[in-house]
């Protein structure tokens, strides 16, 4: 069976705004609003999952989804001891540290993960069979790690592209197909999808 997978990035937080490492905080008033006003753009009758943390658990809520089902395999990439700082004051004091950590897809953040942790993680839980699913149908509000990686998968592209995907607030990526064959479209705004 062809499965689909609509990948929702979330909407905007202060700590995101200011460029914060993995500070899971709840969306700011304008990053609501703007989800509040895609509310019913997606389809139904899927299932719901997210990435752990507030910000995606309250942008599926906003968007009329409801309360999805948190999977851990979703998880955006761990930042390790940088967590809650902003990437200029890291780039700072650790700029050798950032510079692997951005061209070397092997390298972790200090107690943190490796982007080749990252899309291991989220390929094998893209080409898991969708046991859960009987529609073949999934929405999934996720961090844009989980996209970058989701697209590195569906592409094969090597790990050093991770970075080179964009993925926008309240932007939609499709993936259909199965494992080990999967068709992508990229970055549509919310409301189109």
């Amino acid at each position: 069976m062809t499965t689909r997978v609509l990948l929702v990035s979330p909407a905007m937080t202060a700590a995101a705004r200011r460029g914060v490492f993995g500070d899971d905080e709840p969306l700011d008033p304008p990053g609501a609003a703007q989800t509040r006003r895609a509310a019913g753009s997606l389809p139904t009758g899927c299932r719901v999952l997210l990435s752990p943390g507030v910000r995606c658990a309250q942008t599926a809520d906003a968007l009329g989804l409801g309360t999805g089902l948190e999977v851990p395999s979703l998880a955006g990439l761990d930042p390790g001891r940088w967590r809650g700082r902003p990437l200029a004051e890291v780039s700072a004091t650790e700029a050798q540290a950032v510079a692997r950590w951005l061209t070397e897809p092997e390298t972790a953040a200090p107690g943190g993960q490796s982007v080749a942790d990252v899309c291991t993680r989220v390929g094998r839980w893209l080409d898991a069979p969708r046991t859960d699913t009987p529609s073949g149908r999934v929405v999934a509000v996720v961090e844009p790690e989980v996209v970058r990686a989701a697209a590195v998968h569906a592409t094969g592209a090597p790990l050093s592209a991770f970075w080179r995907f964009d993925v926008l607030p309240l932007s939609t990526t499709e993936l259909s197909g199965r494992s080990g064959r999967w068709n992508i479209r990229l970055g549509g705004p919310l409301g189109a999808a």
